[in-house]
Protein backbone atom coordinates (compact mmCIF):
# COMPACT_ATOMS: atom_id res chain seq x y z
CA UNK A 1 0.00 0.00 0.00
CA UNK A 2 0.76 3.83 -0.34
CA UNK A 3 0.74 6.34 2.05
CA UNK A 4 0.17 9.55 1.52
CA UNK A 5 1.26 12.41 3.87
CA UNK A 6 -0.81 15.81 3.53
CA UNK A 7 0.55 19.43 4.83
CA UNK A 8 -2.15 21.39 4.64
CA UNK A 9 -2.67 25.13 6.41
CA UNK A 10 -5.84 26.66 5.92
CA UNK A 11 -5.56 30.70 5.56
CA UNK A 12 -8.47 32.63 5.34
CA UNK A 13 -9.19 34.92 2.43
CA UNK A 14 -8.08 38.63 2.17
CA UNK A 15 -9.57 40.99 0.03
CA UNK A 16 -7.33 43.11 -2.16
CA UNK A 17 -8.79 46.51 -0.27
CA UNK A 18 -7.92 44.44 3.03
CA UNK A 19 -4.31 44.04 2.17
CA UNK A 20 -2.51 47.37 3.64
CA UNK A 21 -0.93 49.56 1.20
CA UNK A 22 -2.70 48.19 -1.75
CA UNK A 23 -4.81 51.08 -3.70
CA UNK A 24 -6.08 51.03 -7.09
CA UNK A 25 -5.60 55.02 -7.50
CA UNK A 26 -1.83 55.53 -8.39
CA UNK A 27 0.36 58.14 -6.00
CA UNK A 28 2.35 59.68 -9.39
CA UNK A 29 1.54 60.32 -12.84
CA UNK A 30 3.18 58.12 -15.31
CA UNK A 31 3.28 57.16 -19.09
CA UNK A 32 4.73 53.04 -19.60
CA UNK A 33 6.18 51.89 -23.24
CA UNK A 34 4.42 50.98 -25.37
CA UNK A 35 3.85 47.50 -26.35
CA UNK A 36 5.09 45.87 -27.69
CA UNK A 37 7.86 47.53 -29.15
CA UNK A 38 8.51 47.73 -31.87
CA UNK A 39 5.15 46.84 -33.20
CA UNK A 40 3.31 46.07 -36.54
CA UNK A 41 0.36 47.39 -36.86
CA UNK A 42 -1.38 47.52 -32.76
CA UNK A 43 0.43 48.69 -29.57
CA UNK A 44 -0.94 49.47 -26.33
CA UNK A 45 -0.17 52.16 -24.23
CA UNK A 46 -0.54 52.68 -20.24
CA UNK A 47 -1.05 55.74 -18.17
CA UNK A 48 -1.56 56.34 -14.80
CA UNK A 49 -3.52 59.19 -13.29
CA UNK A 50 -3.69 60.09 -9.43
CA UNK A 51 -6.24 63.10 -10.08
CA UNK A 52 -8.94 63.18 -12.43
CA UNK A 53 -9.09 65.88 -15.32
CA UNK A 54 -8.23 66.69 -19.07
CA UNK A 55 -5.90 63.86 -20.19
CA UNK A 56 -4.51 64.08 -23.81
CA UNK A 57 -2.32 61.39 -25.21
CA UNK A 58 -1.05 62.75 -28.42
CA UNK A 59 1.38 60.58 -31.58
CA UNK A 60 3.66 62.28 -32.96
CA UNK A 61 6.02 61.50 -36.23
CA UNK A 62 9.79 62.24 -36.73
CA UNK A 63 9.28 65.35 -37.61
CA UNK A 64 6.71 66.08 -34.76
CA UNK A 65 3.79 66.58 -36.67
CA UNK A 66 0.63 65.33 -35.05
CA UNK A 67 -0.54 62.05 -36.43
CA UNK A 68 -3.30 61.03 -34.08
CA UNK A 69 -4.56 62.26 -30.53
CA UNK A 70 -5.24 58.78 -28.57
CA UNK A 71 -7.35 60.51 -25.93
CA UNK A 72 -8.34 64.10 -25.24
CA UNK A 73 -11.10 64.12 -22.35
CA UNK A 74 -11.34 64.27 -18.90
CA UNK A 75 -10.75 60.87 -17.36
CA UNK A 76 -10.57 59.71 -13.57
CA UNK A 77 -7.99 58.62 -11.68
CA UNK A 78 -6.53 55.34 -11.83
CA UNK A 79 -4.62 53.36 -14.31
CA UNK A 80 -5.60 53.49 -18.37
CA UNK A 81 -4.81 51.95 -21.43
CA UNK A 82 -5.46 52.43 -24.87
CA UNK A 83 -4.38 51.29 -28.38
CA UNK A 84 -2.97 52.34 -31.69
CA UNK A 85 -4.12 50.83 -34.57
CA UNK A 86 -1.07 52.50 -36.70
CA UNK A 87 -2.23 50.23 -40.05
CA UNK A 88 -2.56 53.20 -41.83
CA UNK A 89 0.82 54.91 -41.28
CA UNK A 90 4.50 54.42 -42.54
CA UNK A 91 7.20 52.26 -41.22
CA UNK A 92 9.23 54.54 -38.78
CA UNK A 93 10.00 55.89 -34.89
CA UNK A 94 7.07 57.77 -33.70
CA UNK A 95 6.43 59.80 -30.39
CA UNK A 96 3.78 59.64 -27.75
CA UNK A 97 3.33 62.35 -25.28
CA UNK A 98 1.25 62.37 -22.41
CA UNK A 99 -0.34 65.89 -20.83
CA UNK A 100 -2.18 65.89 -17.60
CA UNK A 101 -2.24 69.41 -16.43
CA UNK A 102 1.27 70.21 -15.56
CA UNK A 103 2.71 66.94 -16.31
CA UNK A 104 4.18 66.14 -19.67
CA UNK A 105 5.77 63.00 -20.19
CA UNK A 106 6.71 61.39 -23.90
CA UNK A 107 8.41 58.43 -24.93
CA UNK A 108 9.37 56.62 -28.33
CA UNK A 109 7.75 53.50 -30.37
CA UNK A 110 8.78 52.01 -33.97
CA UNK A 111 6.19 50.66 -36.15
CA UNK A 112 7.57 47.98 -38.36
CA UNK A 113 6.16 46.77 -41.06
Amino acid sequence: SIAVLLNLTIISPVGINEREGLSSVPEIYSLSQNYPNPFNPVSTIRYEVPKSGDVSLIVYDILGREVTRLVDSYREPGSHQVRWNAANVASGVYFYRLQVGDFVQTRKMILLK
